[in-house]
């Protein structure tokens, strides 16, 4: 059973804290929402977890084993899905299929050789899980609409099987739409694997999260939505940035 345990973490550049004396764990596969303003820290904790960054102190379990600042134990248990941009991209030919093949085999150790036939079965499975049509596997990957790329970002991140995967924002440069059938993907993947997610907006994936994580620097809660998601705490976290709709809390926090 896949575990996490993030303990007593302190994150900072040179002199400047980013995150401190932040602690959750987790047991199972489930679905944890990080939520917090912008400039939070909420991308360092991910990069801290997937072992690029080495924390100033605490640690980072994975599974029992200590991966703490290193990225090839971290790597062995995570698929990361970095958050896009939406600014202009690269113009050479790269097809779905090759963006995927690319990663499977970067994956394999040495002598590292094509993708074989059943390999490459292996790998239209993947994208059949997350959604793209077939028509989709052969055309130009710089070609596809938002969603369509996150969902090529999704499969690559899934191709070497990990039980934690870690999203940064996957609702950003999606329309409406779109960020609908995003949210059930990524629900239906968090009943298998452990889905880490970065998110502005917590209602998309709210009937899918078994905790969240609010986080702005060093003021953290974590817990079951029912007990986050509340006035008086969303407030210690966002400041006035909260709407309170019947008893639901909805955040002002438009993410550009």
């Amino acid at each position: 059973m896949v575990s996490i345990a993030v303990e007593n973490l302190t994150v900072g550049y040179s002199k400047y804290i980013v995150l401190k004396n932040l602690s959750f764990k987790h047991e199972g596969p489930g679905l944890i929402q990080v939520l917090g303003p912008n400039g939070a820290g909420k991308t360092t904790l991910l990069r801290t977890i997937l072992g690029l960054i080495k924390p100033i102190e605490g640690r980072v379990i994975i599974n029992d084993e200590d991966v703490t600042g290193n990225p090839s134990r971290a790597g062995k248990y995570i698929g990361y899905v970095p958050q896009t941009t939406g600014l202009s991209e690269p113009d050479y030919p790269l097809t779905v299929m090759e963006l995927i093949e690319c990663c499977y085999v970067l994956r394999k150790p040495w002598p590292r050789i094509l993708v074989r036939r059943k390999e490459k079965e292996y790998i239209m499975k993947i994208l059949e899980i997350v959604g793209l049509s077939r028509e989709l596997w052969n055309k130009n990957f710089w070609d596809l609409s938002g969603g369509q790329k996150q969902r090529s970002y999704i499969a690559r991140a899934l191709v070497h099987d990990p039980s934690i995967l870690l999203m940064d924002e996957p609702f950003s440069n999606i329309d409406p739409n779109g960020r609908v059938d995003l949210a059930e993907l990524i629900g239906r993947l968090s009943r298998n694997k452990l889905v880490i997610v970065t998110s502005h907006d917590p209602m998309l994936l709210l009937k899918y999260t078994s905790k969240i994580l609010l986080v702005n620097r060093e003021i953290y809660v974590y817990g079951k939505p029912e007990e986050v998601l509340r006035r008086d705490i969303a407030e210690k976290i966002y400041g006035k940035a909260i709407l309170e709709v019947r008893e639901h809390i909805h955040i002002i926090d438009s993410h550009r």
